[in-house]
């Protein structure tokens, strides 16, 4: 099975990243890394979310949860199962990270086994406050 991370755009504001699972099970794996986006930032915002999602049979599909990343990662968004949509948050400025205690300004993905998906990210960075 494949897991792919492909950045489609990105400037010294924003970025639009693409993941895909062929359905792998992921336990809070990194998939954004803001310390190596171009120009690195201390977190992202995010504005928009295209995602399709498919379980693939087998195991009981969960669907896929967007989480910041800190010492208990915290949830940005859940994702439902077999179910595809297009999530805009721009007019509210964007999912903001939590800073939860340990937070690193990451995101990472967490889905069963068996559950497909390609998510698309629209992100905006954020530089130290």
């Amino acid at each position: 099975m494949a897991v792919t991370s492909q950045t489609l755009e990105q400037g010294p504001r924003n970025v639009v990243m693409r993941f895909t699972n062929d359905g792998d099970a992921e336990a809070a794996v990194l998939k954004v890394d803001v310390s190596a986006l171009s120009p690195a930032c201390e977190r992202v915002s995010i504005t928009k979310v295209e995602y399709s999602t498919n379980n693939r049979g087998g195991a009981t599909p969960t669907g896929v949860a967007i989480l910041w990343d800190a010492t208990t990662p915290e949830l940005a968004i859940a994702l439902p199962p077999n179910a595809s949509g297009c999530l805009d948050y721009r007019d509210t400025g964007g999912l903001q990270n939590t800073k939860a205690t340990g937070w690193t300004g990451d995101i990472k993905f967490t889905c069963g086994a068996d559950d497909a998906y390609t998510i698309t990210l629209w992100m905006r960075k954020k530089a130290a406050t």
